[in-house]
């Protein structure tokens, strides 16, 4: 319906949300994370390994912290949107440039 408001969806899934929150800031905690998408820790580590799994985001261990590194050229996975990459989605977002 036009002009309704409130709810609690989102037009991001909370992979998108935690990718948007890597691609700000690399160094990033999962505790950080999580007060930002507003999921649990637990969550956000299982978000992580699946874009780590997926190509989407490498992993580094710097000391006690870890450095992500994000892949712009993986695809986005549905259908709808397979023809686009991950970097132009953060671009669009204004994360990338």
């Amino acid at each position: 319906m036009p002009g309704r408001t409130g709810g609690t969806w989102t037009f991001l899934t909370n992979h998108a949300h935690v990718l948007v929150c890597i691609a700000e800031n690399p160094d990033i905690r999962g505790r950080e994370i999580a007060e930002e998408v507003g999921i649990s820790e637990r969550a956000v580590q299982g978000i992580i390994s699946d874009l780590v799994e997926a190509g989407y985001v490498v992993r580094e261990r710097d000391g006690r912290r870890n450095h992500y590194t994000i892949n712009p050229e993986g695809g986005l996975r549905h259908p709808l949107e397979e023809d686009h990459t991950v970097g132009e989605l953060l671009t669009m977002l204004g994360r990338l440039s």
